[in-house]
């Protein structure tokens, strides 16, 4: 007798459930590491602190808040279920942008001509780091979230035909 092995894995296909605490640890650790090689490579020892403590602290917290955002206690909200995943991407990227660009403006032109803190080549940076990095991070956690997102499937009655108008939800909840 020819004995079969039966695959208990995900296929390829199907897209790992959407856990925040694994999507902000790899937004923290994916930019920390990209950069902060980068940083040590070339030799600007800026570029390698900026990349632990700016760049991928901001990814991690855009993608906390955006995630918590879309996933509103597991429910996703209708609007971002209903439109193209590119246009929902596009328009919270350019909402954490434009909050990220504001902050860093806060931080380097404000904080220095109002209060004891001095004006630095680090916080110059800011204006371009924490953009850049809440642009990738929103876009990314968004895109993610929605690829886990299955489309409503009609459900088989007793007999194997599906029910008209019969739905089933997604079976993603977020995993702790």
């Amino acid at each position: 007798m020819a004995s079969r092995k039966h695959r208990t894995g995900r296929s390829r296909a199907t897209p790992r459930p959407f856990a925040l605490w694994r999507e902000v640890l790899t937004a923290y650790a994916a930019p920390a590491l990209t950069a902060g090689a980068a940083g040590i490579v070339a030799g600007q020892r800026d570029l390698a602190v900026a990349a632990v403590t700016s760049i991928a602290g901001t990814s991690a917290v855009v993608t906390f808040l955006v995630g918590t955002w879309l996933r509103n206690g597991g429910h996703p909200r209708r609007w971002t279920r209903g439109l193209p995943r590119v246009a929902v991407a596009v328009v919270l990227a350019a909402a954490a942008t434009a909050a990220a660009a504001l902050l860093g403006w806060f931080a380097a032109r404000w904080l220095p001509a109002h209060t004891p803190v001095p004006a630095t080549p680090r916080l110059e940076r800011l204006r371009i780091d924490l953009p850049v990095s809440a642009a990738l991070a929103a876009t990314i956690v968004t895109l993610r979230l929605r690829s886990t997102l299955v489309a409503p499937r009609r459900q088989p009655t007793p007999g194997g035909t599906p029910s008209p108008g019969s739905h089933q939800e997604s079976g993603n909840e977020e995993t702790g």
